[in-house]
């Protein structure tokens, strides 16, 4: 169950407040700049103030990571007034601005729902080949991948509003009635019928006053941090050679264009990058925190650039709490610039390497989940459940950092995941998507990847508009009664 969580009240006047933020009361006028889809003239009171409405729309979604960005595509296809709002200048999320790369496989049998499906389809009409021919991760490029998403919001009419930040819900009883925003221009609001939480954090749940967890129930801590970055100027062929010929590490079977690097020192399977990682810490080069997880990969469209997954930040900084989460921004730069200071110095291929890129945002596993009309369980996984409702598959490993549980299926198994565990009991015009949805910390630690992400947006972007257009509470959509052929996924029940 959920920890205590500090308060952090400031004291000052809320028309302090929006005069610090460029909103004075006197200065609530919408310009000429707002796009004709807009609501430019309506106006709503909140706590003393007007703020001007943004958009009245049929669906609003917090978040552009992969299942928010799924969600309002989905959702606008299907004929919803759509709005999406995003903090960031692009959409994507972890796997855009966090540089989480690439895309894992669930290792479940035919999981690909229609929308990650069409994703693959996309990178490759952009010139991007997403399959190795031997994995089945997909490899995509960062860059490519955020255009994608702004073309199919595009065709989906779709209206994204980027540099936003969520600040509070507006309830008129138990709905939600609208958003407070934080833009560019400062304060405003946005109407909708249907709200999606896709924003990682539960923030727009917590907000409305949805029960939550966060951190393992056992332990209390979240899984650790990352601070992914990218580095140019390897010679990848030198690295190829080095890694997998000279050392014989049989561990990637792909080769160049498409070859990745790893070592885990603290999981049982031996790599052989181990012993020039331990070598960093008996000389002092290396913290054991900076050794102990390193793993790169080759992206596909930037010639000698690798992404690199790690630095992992220990766990003893938090993923809820502020102080903390932005103590280990700094200190996971100081981890980040030392592993790679230390690659260029020892590891082959990497001589002429640099930082090119670091990530716009800290890699978080874990950190809040709902409590919704169903709970996923760890015997949910080992039990390879399936339920009528379900929006997708998935047979990822429990892959928890930080905590020594790791356990996979057998091959071709696989569990679903229930239409229930993304909507609540206490709003009935909510909708969570992505890795906050209602599951404990283990069960989290499977389905929390970008893929089995995306296809839960994507359901909920179908429901949301199915509640609209129906005139249902979306917490009432019964998903298994909508027709096989609007669905994304239709349950498969065991042999």
């Amino acid at each position: 169950m959920d920890r205590q969580e500090k308060s952090f009240a400031i004291p000052i006047s809320r028309r302090d407040f929006m005069k610090m933020t460029g909103m004075a009361a006197a200065g609530l006028v919408m310009g000429s700049s707002i796009p004709a889809e807009a609501n430019g003239t309506a106006t709503m009171n909140f706590g003393q103030e007007k703020l001007p409405v943004l958009y009245e729309a049929d669906v609003c979604v917090a978040g552009g990571g992969p299942a928010g960005t799924a969600a309002a595509i989905n959702a606008g296809r299907n004929g919803a007034k759509t709005v999406l709002i995003e903090r960031g200048t692009a959409l994507g999320g972890l796997a855009v601005l966090g540089c989480v790369y690439p895309f894992m496989d669930t290792h479940a049998p035919d999981s690909d729902t229609p929308y990650v499906a069409e994703i693959k389809k996309r990178l490759r009409q952009h010139g991007i080949e997403p399959f190795d021919g031997v994995t089945q991760q997909t490899w995509h490029n960062p860059e490519t991948l955020a255009l994608i998403y702004d073309e199919m919001c595009s065709e989906a009419g779709v209206n994204i509003l980027y540099q936003t930040v969520l600040v509070d819900t507006v309830k008129e009883g138990a709905k939600i009635t609208a958003l407070i925003v934080q833009t560019i221009a400062g304060l405003a609001a946005i109407k909708a019928k249907v709200f999606v939480d896709a924003t990682g954090d539960a923030y727009l749940a917590r907000s409305a006053g949805v029960p939550y967890e966060r951190g393992y129930e056992k332990t209390g801590n979240n899984q650790p941090l990352s601070f992914r970055f990218e580095m140019g100027g390897i010679d990848v062929k030198r690295l190829y050679q080095h890694v997998a010929v000279e050392l014989k590490e049989d561990w990637c079977k792909s080769k160049p264009p498409y070859f990745e690097i790893a070592e885990a020192m603290h999981r049982k399977q031996r790599y052989k990058l181990e012993e020039l990682m331990a070598k960093g810490v008996e000389s002092g080069e290396l913290t054991q925190e900076e050794a102990e997880y390193m793993q790169a990969y080759t992206i596909i469209g930037k010639n000698g650039v690798m992404s690199m997954n790690c630095p992992e930040i220990p766990v003893r900084f938090s993923a809820t709490d502020p102080i903390s989460y932005s103590k280990a921004v700094t200190f996971g730069r100081r981890m980040m610039h030392n592993i790679a200071s230390y690659l260029i110095r020892h590891l082959p291929g990497f001589e002429n390497a640099f930082i090119s890129r670091e990530a716009a945002m800290l890699g978080a596993r874990e950190s809040w989940r709902i409590r919704g009309k169903h709970y996923l369980v760890e015997d949910d996984y080992h039990n390879q459940s399936r339920f009528p409702d379900a929006v997708c598959r998935t047979a990822w490993f429990i892959d928890a950092h930080g905590e020594k549980v790791s356990e996979k299926l057998p091959k071709g198994g696989f569990y679903e995941i229930p239409y229930r565990s993304l909507v609540t009991n206490e709003i009935p015009n909510l909708l969570v998507a992505g890795r906050c949805i209602s599951a404990s910390f283990i069960l989290q630690a499977s389905m929390r990847i970008q893929p089995t992400c995306m296809s839960i947006g994507e359901a909920a972007g179908i429901a949301a508009a199915w509640g609209v257009k129906h005139k249902t509470n979306v917490n009432e959509v019964r998903w298994e009664d909508i027709p096989a052929e609007k669905r994304s996924y239709v349950s498969k029940k065991k042999d």
